[in-house]
């Protein structure tokens, strides 16, 4: 009985990691490309902005949280079992670091848009613009130092309560012990609040700005102007904002899941790598420099794989050529 209950496990796992390595798969190609282009331009001396700065740091905290995911899916089934609890609690803190670099990082874009791009005149927003503009590499530094912190404050607060715990012999089941994961990503997630407030502010003053330039641009009634480029802003907003909303709503509903199951619910993490997999590829299709460069990238792929065809073609021919003389 209990071998085929560890067989079930096993084949569970393996129906488990094969769309979460395809996942991994697609987000390092998709990543790995925007973080290719736009380290390739700054090598280049080519200008680099303070978007293309933020978009790159995106992608690289995206890859790194879709290696955290697949190290704690499999720490949790390997090492929960024997009691290892610190070392898939440091695997769940490392998942959680890269969550709040990907979300901080993400209000920050949105706010570096909302401040090239909105025509608001006050003194505080022409500070701001002027502030966050020039130093768009220390706020990213500062976003990675925030998401770091908070990791490392939850991790530390975790261990000594569980050394607390081994001092009083304070003992608890297997199952107590992991369902004590949720205390602390319950904290992790309350932690998100702020860069996700940043978030909506700055979105909601961005689409504000632009639909009031929309409306007096539409009233004028000049026909030469082109208002695709203000459309195409807005549908990115809005898709952004949709993802963020699913993407908390997924992280939200997987830790009260393991609460009330205590039993981890590896398929939410898997839908949560591939948000930001699906967000990245609309970042792709939305900005002109990366949209140019995926199609030469396919373009090439596309010539490679006829020109191979057509060579094996002529092989063929020459060889039926051959076995008729």
């Amino acid at each position: 009985m209990a071998g085929s209950t560890e067989g079930y496990t096993g084949v569970l796992y393996l129906g488990l990691l094969a769309p979460a390595l395809t996942v991994l798969l697609a987000g390092l190609m998709i990543h790995s490309f925007i973080i290719g282009v736009n380290v390739t331009d700054w090598w280049k001396g080519r200008p680099v902005t303070p978007v293309d700065h933020i978009v790159t740091s995106l992608g690289i905290s995206r890859m790194c949280a879709q290696c955290a995911s697949i190290l704690y899916i499999s720490l949790f089934q390997f090492f929960l079992s024997s009691l290892d609890f610190y070392r898939t609690l440091a695997a769940v803190m490392i998942y959680f670091l890269f969550i709040h670099a990907n979300l901080w990082l993400t209000s920050l874009l949105s706010v570096v848009l909302c401040l090239k791009i909105s025509n608001f005149h006050s003194r505080l927003f022409l500070y701001l613009r002027g502030m966050i503009l020039h130093r768009t590499v220390y706020f990213i530094a500062a976003s990675v130092l925030l998401a770091s912190s908070n990791s490392l404050m939850t991790l530390l607060f975790a261990i000594t309560e569980l050394n607390i715990n081994l001092i009083y012999n304070i003992t608890m089941g297997n199952t107590a012990t992991g369902c004590t994961f949720f205390r602390y990503t319950y904290k992790a997630i309350i932690d998100l609040f702020f860069p996700l407030l940043f978030y909506c502010i700055s979105s909601v003053l961005l689409f504000t700005s632009l639909y009031h330039h929309i409306t007096k641009m539409k009233m004028s009634s000049n026909l030469s102007i082109n208002l695709e480029i203000y459309y195409s802003v807005m549908k990115f907003l809005s898709f952004t904002f949709t993802y963020n909303t699913l993407y908390f709503t997924v992280l939200f509903i997987s830790s009260l899941y393991y609460y009330v199951y205590c039993v981890s619910p590896d398929w939410l993490y898997i839908v949560l790598e591939f948000l930001p997999v699906l967000h990245s590829s609309y970042l792709i299709y939305r900005t002109p420099k990366l949209r140019s460069q995926m199609s030469k990238v396919i373009q090439n792929v596309i010539n490679v794989l006829v020109q191979r065809k057509y060579t094996e073609t002529r092989e063929n021919i020459e060889v039926v050529t051959l076995s008729w003389k």
